[in-house]
Parts: C-alpha cells; sequence; structure tokens
C-alpha cells in the first residue's frame, strides 16, 4: 500500500532519519519501534505531509508521491492520529472534526445537522459519552486523545498512522480502539502502529519495524518475537527495569492533606473531587491510580493552588498549614507539578531548551537583577545531563525534541525549583522503556534525598514498580489504600471501577 525510500531529514543540522526504508503492506497492522529521538515520528509525519522537505521517495499504491500538507495526504487516502494532540480547544469536538472538511448543502451553507449526526455516531462507536457540542477545552486529555482518534477515522483511508493512540486513555477505551483497528485490518487498510507498550504490540501487530537512531535497523514479523528480544533490537543492549525496594525505616510527615473537596465551576452542588484526605512522608512515593475521570488531574491541579475559588479542605507542609491561591504560592512553599499536557501547560514551545528549564528558577539564574546566561546555560547543563535529554544542545528549541525528550524538560524545569513535594502526573506518557528506567531511577534517587513524591498513573506496573503505597481513586474519592507490597492488579483494578466496592 505505501513504501518508502532512503527518507532522510535533518533539524538544526542534527540527522532525524538517514536512509529509512520501510513497507506498510495492506490487511497488516506494522508496529514502528524504537527509542524516544529513534525518528518514529518524525518519519510518520514525512508520510503524512506534515513534513514536506526530505530526501528519498514515497511511494502510494505503486505511485511516487510527494505532500506538501497533511490536507493533501488526507485527500490522497492517509491519515494520521498524533501522539502530540492537533486539536482547536475552543471549537466543539464537530468542528474540530469537520474542519477542513465542512459538511454543506446545495446553497453552499454549512450542514450543521448532517457534520452533528456523524460526530454522534463516531463518539457513540468510540464510546466517549459528551455531547458533539462540547468545546475540546473542556475535554480531559484522554478524552481529547479519542476526539483525536475520531478526527482519523472519519476520513475513509487506506493508510492510517496512529502515533501512541492510546497514551492517554483507559483500559475500556484501548479495548474499543483494537476492535476498531481490527476491523479496519480486514477493510484492507494498511495501519503503522506506534506504541511504547510493548504488550499492545503483541495483541494487534502483524509485522513490526524497528529504529535506532534515526536509521532502520531491523523489520520482520511480530510472531515468535519476545517482549525481551524487541527491547534488545529498540536499544541495542539489555535494559534491566528498576523497581523499588520497600522502605523499613520510618519517615517524617512532609504533607498533610485533609477533607479536600472540589466544586465543579458550571454547578458547585456537584462534586468533583470529594472529602479527600492522605498523607505523604519524606522519601515517600505515593502512587495514585484511576480510570478516566476519577479525578486524579484535578486532585493534583488543587494541590498547586489552581482552584482556590471552588476549593475546600486543608493542606499542611512540614505541619505548616498553607492557603494557596496560585501554583506561584504553592511553588514558593515547596510544592511542584510536572503536568498530564507537557505541550499546553508545561513547555512554551517556540523556546529553548534552556529558557525552558529555568523558567521557573529566574532567582537562581539572576546577577544584579538581570538574567545571567552563565547561570542559565550551567543550570540547563546540569539536568541535560542527569536526565539524558537527548539534544545538539541547550540553545536546541524544545519543538524540535521528541516527546519523550520534551517531557524530560517539563521535568527539568520542577526539579530545578528545588521542591519538597513532587507531583507527577503521568510522567512517563509517550516515553519508551529506556527512558522510562531512567526516570524511575531519578524517582528513586529524589525520594532517597527525602523528597516526597506524589505519581499519577495509568500503568499499573508502573505504580506497583515505584511506589511504596498506592492510593485508588474513582468518582472524586480515594476508595481504597494499600502497601505496594500488598497490591495487586486485580485489587486495585476492582477499586477503580466505580460500583465494585
Amino acid at each position: 500500500m505505501l513504501r518508502a525510500e532512503n527518507i532522510s531529514k535533518r533539524f538544526s543540522g542534527v540527522a532525524a532519519l538517514e536512509n529509512v526504508c520501510l513497507e506498510l503492506p495492506a490487511g497488516k497492522v506494522t508496529a514502528i519501534l524504537g527509542e524516544n529521538g529513534a525518528g518514529k515520528s518524525t518519519l510518520m509525519k514525512i508520510l503524512s505531509g506534515v513534513y514536506d522537505e526530505y530526501e528519498g521517495q514515497i511511494f502510494f499504491k505503486d505511485k511516487v508521491v510527494r505532500f506538501k500538507n497533511p490536507n493533501e495526504a488526507q485527500n490522497a487516502g492517509i491519515a494520521i492520529i498524533h501522539q502530540e494532540l492537533n486539536l482547536v480547544p475552543y471549537l466543539s469536538i464537530t468542528e474540530n472534526l469537520f474542519l477542513g472538511r465542512e459538511i454543506t448543502n446545495a446553497l453552499g451553507m454549512l450542514n450543521s445537522k448532517a457534520m452533528h449526526s456523524r460526530t454522534e455516531i463516531l463518539l457513540n462507536k468510540l464510546k466517549l459519552n459528551v455531547s458533539p457540542d462540547t468545546l475540546v477545552a473542556d475535554l480531559r486529555v484522554g478524552q481529547q486523545q479519542v476526539v483525536e482518534i475520531a478526527k482519523a477515522l472519519l476520513y475513509d483511508a487506506d493508510v492510517i498512522i496512529m502515533d501512541e493512540p492510546t497514551s492517554a486513555i483507559s483500559e475500556s477505551e484501548v479495548d474499543i480502539l483494537f476492535g476498531i483497528i481490527a476491523g479496519l485490518r480486514d477493510e484492507n487498510k494498511a495501519i503503522a502502529y506506534i506504541s511504547h507498550k510493548l504488550n499492545e504490540l503483541f495483541k494487534i501487530a502483524d509485522n513490526y519495524i524497528v529504529l535506532r537512531d534515526g536509521k532502520k535497523v531491523e523489520d520482520g514479523a511480530m510472531g515468535g518475537m519476545t517482549h525481551d528480544q524487541l527491547i534488545h533490537k529498540m536499544v541495542g543492549r539489555e535494559i534491566n527495569i528498576v523497581r523499588k525496594s520497600d522502605i523499613d525505616k520510618e519517615k517524617k510527615l512532609l504533607l498533610s492533606v485533609q477533607n479536600i473537596s472540589l466544586s465543579k465551576a458550571a454547578d458547585r452542588n456537584k462534586k468533583v473531587l470529594n472529602n479527600i484526605s492522605f498523607d505523604l512522608h519524606s522519601g515517600e512515593v505515593l502512587g495514585i491510580f484511576g480510570l478516566m475521570g476519577a479525578g486524579r488531574t484535578e486532585l493534583m491541579e488543587t494541590l498547586l493552588g489552581l482552584h482556590p475559588d471552588l476549593a475546600v479542605g486543608s493542606i499542611s507542609i512540614e505541619n505548616s498549614k498553607l492557603n494557596l491561591r496560585s501554583a506561584t504560592e504553592a511553588i514558593n512553599a515547596g510544592i511542584v507539578l510536572v503536568p498530564e499536557d507537557r505541550k499546553k501547560d508545561g513547555l512554551v514551545l517556540g523556546m529553548d531548551i534552556k529558557t525552558n528549564i529555568s523558567l521557573g528558577s529566574l532567582a537562581e539564574t539572576r546577577s544584579w537583577g538581570m538574567l545571567d546566561n552563565g547561570k542559565e546555560h550551567r543550570l540547563a547543563d546540569k539536568y541535560v545531563d542527569a536526565l539524558k535529554i537527548k539534544c545538539a544542545s541547550a540553545k536546541q528549541t524544545v519543538k524540535n525534541l521528541s516527546g519523550g525528550n520534551q517531557q524530560k524538560v517539563v521535568l527539568a524545569k520542577c526539579l530545578a525549583t528545588k521542591p519538597k513535594v513532587l507531583m507527577l502526573d503521568e510522567p512517563t506518557r509517550g516515553i519508551d522503556i529506556n527512558a522510562k528506567n531512567e526516570i524511575y531511577k531519578l524517582i528513586i534517587e529524589l525520594a532517597s534525598q527525602g523528597l516526597g513524591i506524589i505519581m499519577v498513573s495509568s500503568e499499573l506496573p508502573e505504580i506497583l514498580a515505584i511506589s511504596d503505597r498506592i492510593l485508588v481513586m474513582a468518582d472524586g474519592e480515594i476508595k481504597a489504600e494499600m502497601a505496594a507490597c500488598d497490591a495487586t492488579e486485580d485489587n486495585i483494578l476492582k477499586a477503580a471501577i466505580p460500583g465494585t466496592i
């Protein structure tokens, strides 16, 4: 269906791809594997018309094509579901789906009824229970990911590229997506599927292609491959997953959260969070698990002081009660958040790495009231080295980094504030297994230095591996609390599914 020959692409003189060749056969799901920065997303953006400047050739249905923009690729029959959400926040779901391909009547006027109806059918198919008229800005990240999937499925495309489509959706939504993929395969569509969740690939992929440092190193059939073999092909070495050992010694109380409730902005009689209480100790990693809509992100935002007029309850750090009215006050008190949506909330994409890292620590990078370029560079270089951020230098623009390296820049910015409590909302979303391992090591090291860490994650193995204690949320409440040594995937999920306990 689609063939690429000797594709090369450079950014700021750095080779993102070098002479990459691949084939996407009809009726097959082809997994595209590789670490962050391996060139996966860059290659997919070339195939889908996002990047039109590159070396090499693309053959679509045996004809040479060179798309100038995504619209040309879509019209030809190639659709992409981006890892980074590509939606207009202040348009409705319907308007986002039909932007640039609006349905009109005989008079050339917008046929809103027809577009609304088709959107409703797609949302029902994907089991997203919201109105087609809902603004995208009012959706959580996971719900926006489902809308991104719906936008791609609206095309009758012959090639569908899925770049981390499950990175922010729940297990039930993953099952729905896999059912849709199976249907597309039966319709003889060619599917390119990028995911760092290797277990997914064994369920749906027919073939695999491995990229490493911008080059294709191997391809073949998924049948007979093992988890460890794929990892070794991706990184060229063995990866030993870091797991946190149990902590026996007593730790001092660092953070105390008592009776936190959060009302909905549109209706203050309805609760997003209801009577949340927990403690966090120095050196502890507290894992928080819950399905989409459980209130995990809203809890992190409340602890950061983002909803002062809607929240009630008390927050104390080192036995001092806080009255947080803004994120600045929270950061000054020692509480910082690595947000779920790095692109929207964590970075200034048009600025360089150095500036992004130092933005939250301007007091540390000033001399005589002026920004000190040397101090900024030293601060940035420290975290570029510590977090192994792949870049040409700290002067590289953040938008040109891979998703995983962008996430590391956000983490560096937060650590530069020297926090007491580090909150991580889906910290390894869209990050490959080696980069995850580096972040796990960093979390464990920070905890050993006395930092209190709260980690929200949708990945059960991650929660079980890295946490000392686990809270399970559902319907805006804490439904269960357990030591990690006593936790299993079964009892966590049982607590997380509303109505099961």
